[in-house]
């Protein structure tokens, strides 16, 4: 089941959408030009084809085990993790400082996109390193960062999040794991964290744990919720490994998908206190917390799209090989490849429409953070920041949700093969489901944006975006192209569309929220629908452009008509979203609880 890294698409986003080459003006990005990206991006490729994809399909049948405490990696997931860390790939994006490369995200997310696509399992690690990196960047001290940043970055050691409880699952508020301050200026945590993700495992030589905990005395509810570093092996003075810490893993999940990541419950303290260290200051745990999931909320978006490539890849393998069926308009004398059929164009153009639309959404947005981050001018690094808050639970609700959608129609295209397990597709479609659930369901996304990104400025930031992209219509029309000229119509609509329910939302979340929360999930889908087309017509504006100057021809028609196609069969829904949402939130919550 092989896998080919699409960085023919990527370096497109990178190069046209996102910009690189005005990211590599960004103080500190001096080196992260185009030709960098493309260097960085073809050996990602080979990484991940030769090394992490020919084990996804082994590590699904074959998943990490634990006995008496101890989780033993999926077979060769341990020596690929060594070559993964040798290489240097755990510190792509991280401070050179700390022993990293200091590149943008707009590298990182697309070398990301890669490693998710070739073994969703095996990523997820890396993944939660990077957040435990960006919380201990944020928030941690010069002492604490000495001790754990370099190996963290390194990936010597990695990271894990430790949020979730048997009775705490998104409610933080209910979080009772306990942290006992001691005179050394330590922590004696004592709990139980469930759903772990790596949180146990052999592929390195120390788990350093980021731990919310609520310190005796603190304040009820989630501004009583400290966090903390505690690492599995206790860190000696000279930076060598003492004794075990109190952290024990007692079991793992058994999971309908991502088997081969060990999903962990860990128990904090049945032996006199774990020892754990401070991030910060106590009670803003949550804050710090946030730091992490917001990393990992993007990078889970990206993984939605990651996954949702794999299974169109393995679709249009399968629709150009099986022969099934003389086509309708008689171009076949016999039965030919069912790729031939209109309605199988269709279910694969769907999938490379959402996919290669969503790509180029967690692109741009990615340029965003790198400006955010990076720009000298506070207007500017403003702004960005603005966009990218944004765009965040965008990317992880639609791009996940849609990766649901991708993953059933490559089961659908494969028909009845679909359904066996060993024609892999299924993998998949198994697998995706998490997506929409981990950092942050699906309705949790929806919120955010309802309350966090839109309710709280009044739709400004909304309304600005909207803005932005009347001017992208502005020169598909100007372009005159009949393509563009259709995309142009499309994106109208669906922008008009969106603008109605920002001024719902902004207009009575506080005096109607039943009614708007019962629309937030398909405000979220019909945003980030909107996003992603926008960023399709974006490229069809470019493709124009090339094909005008006589550049890879194939390439750049394909972008036109996939771009025309999300126009027609995607970016259409909107309207109908906007419906349901402006006038149809009574009805969700109007039948008695009695009758359901």
């Amino acid at each position: 089941m092989s896998y080919t890294a699409p960085i023919k698409d990527m370096l497109f986003n990178i190069k046209h959408l996102a910009d690189i080459e005005q990211i590599s003006q960004l103080p500190g990005m001096e080196d992260a030009g185009f030709d960098t990206a493309q260097a960085v991006l073809e050996e990602a490729a080979k990484f991940c084809e030769g090394v992490l994809a020919p084990l996804n399909w082994e590590g699904d049948k074959n998943p990490s085990t634990w006995k008496d405490g101890v989780v033993t990696a999926a077979p060769g997931f341990k020596d690929a993790f060594k070559q993964y860390t040798e290489a240097g790939w755990q510190g792509l994006q991280h401070p050179v400082n700390f022993g990293g490369q200091g590149l943008p995200k707009t590298i990182g997310s697309a070398v990301g996109e890669m490693q998710n696509s070739a073994n969703l399992s095996f990523a997820l690690c890396p993944l939660l390193t990077d957040g435990a990196i960006e919380a201990l960047l944020t928030a941690g001290s010069d002492e604490l960062n000495a001790i754990y940043l370099e190996k963290l970055v390194s990936g010597q050691w990695t990271g894990t999040m430790n949020l979730t409880e048997p009775q705490a699952g998104s409610d933080l508020a209910a979080v009772r794991t306990k942290a006992e301050p001691q005179s050394d200026g330590s922590y004696k945590i004592a709990g139980t964290k469930i759903f772990i993700t790596w949180g146990e495992h052999d592929m390195a030589e120390n788990i350093i744990h980021l731990v919310l905990a609520r310190v005796n005395g603190a304040p009820e509810g989630v501004k009583g919720i400290s966090l903390f570093v505690v690492p599995k092996f206790m860190v000696n003075k000279d930076g060598s490994l003492g004794a075990r810490n109190d952290v024990q893993c007692v079991s793992i999940e058994h999971k309908m998908g991502i088997k081969a990541s060990p999903t962990a419950v860990l128990q904090f303290g049945d032996h006199g206190g774990a020892m754990g260290y401070l991030v910060g200051q106590e009670n803003r745990g949550l804050e710090y917390m946030f730091i992490m999931m917001n990393a990992a909320r993007y990078g889970v978006g990206v993984q939605g799209i990651a996954i949702a490539d794999r299974a169109y890849q393995k679709a249009v393998e399968f629709a150009k090989d099986r022969v099934q069926s003389r086509p309708v308009d008689g171009s076949l004398l016999a039965a030919g490849p069912i790729i031939h059929h209109p309605d199988v164009k269709r279910m694969l153009m769907t999938m490379r429409a959402y996919t290669e639309g969503c790509r180029a959404l967690s692109s741009v947005a990615a340029a965003a953070y790198d400006a955010a981050h990076h720009c000298t001018d506070a207007d500017v690094r403003k702004q960005n920041e603005s966009f990218y808050e944004f765009m965040v639970p965008l990317i992880k609700g639609y791009s996940t949700e849609m990766s649901l959608e991708v993953t059933s129609l490559g089961v659908q295209v494969h028909g009845g093969m679909g359904f066996i397990e060993e024609t892999g597709c299924a993998q998949y479609y198994r697998d995706a489901k998490i997506l929409t659930i981990y950092e942050g369901t699906t309705a949790i996304q929806a919120n955010d944006l309802v309350g966090r990104k839109t309710a709280r400025d009044g739709g400004q930031t909304a309304k600005a975006l909207a803005t932005q992209i009347e001017m992208t219509e502005a020169a598909l029309t100007v372009s005159g192209t009949a393509d563009a000229l259709v995309v142009a119509k499309r994106l109208a609509a669906a922008r008009l569309a969106f603008i109605d329910v920002v001024n719902f939302v902004a207009g009575n979340t506080k005096a109607h929220p039943n009614d708007v929360f019962a629309g937030s999930v398909p405000y979220l889908m019909l945003a980030g629908n909107l996003m992603a087309g926008w960023q399709m017509a974006r490229a069809l504006l470019v493709a124009q452009d090339e094909i005008s100057r006589g550049q890879d021809m194939a390439f750049m028609q394909a972008k036109i008509v996939t771009t025309r196609f999300y126009a027609d069969h995607l970016l259409t829904k909107a309207p109908g979203l906007r419906d349901s949402i402006v006038d149809g939130g009574a009805c969700v919550t109007a039948l008695a609880l009695e009758s359901f």
